[in-house]
């Protein structure tokens, strides 16, 4: 049984895919989070700079700005938020993206994915920051 509520939780999905954007938000709706979409880490960067996120499940190819760039970024101007990123990825990643991603001791969600191991990583994720 899910002892997190949802309802009280904000993801933000910073994905230039509207088909896995929407996915994203109807699935995790559906669920009983709030979820809003940045189809880049640039509009990410609005977004987090007004709203507070729980969790934010960071495609690593955006346009305009990596998804490591964002963490970097992150890092910098919101090191809490930094500390609820999970990256994402279809795309076939380098040697040096792939040791980022593990020397940066975040979650890793590859594409495709269901909406199950969606909710799976996001509660596993919640349920980490609140021990």
């Amino acid at each position: 049984m899910n002892t997190l509520d949802p309802a009280t939780k904000r993801v933000l999905v910073v994905e230039d895919d509207a088909s896995i954007g929407n996915m994203c938000q109807r699935v995790l709706v559906r669920e009983g989070f709030e979820a809003d979409i940045a189809v880049n880490a640039a509009l990410a960067q609005n977004m987090i700079d007004k709203t507070q996120y729980d969790v934010c499940l960071i495609d690593i190819r955006t346009p305009q700005m990596s998804g490591v760039e964002l963490y970097q970024w992150l890092q910098e101007k919101h090191p809490q938020t930094a500390n609820r990123v999970i990256f994402t990825t279809g795309s076939l990643i380098d040697d040096k993206t792939k040791a980022y991603i593990r020397q940066s001791g975040r979650p890793f969600l590859p594409k495709p994915f269901t909406p199950d191991e969606l909710t799976g990583i996001i509660e596993r994720s919640l349920r980490q920051r609140s021990r």
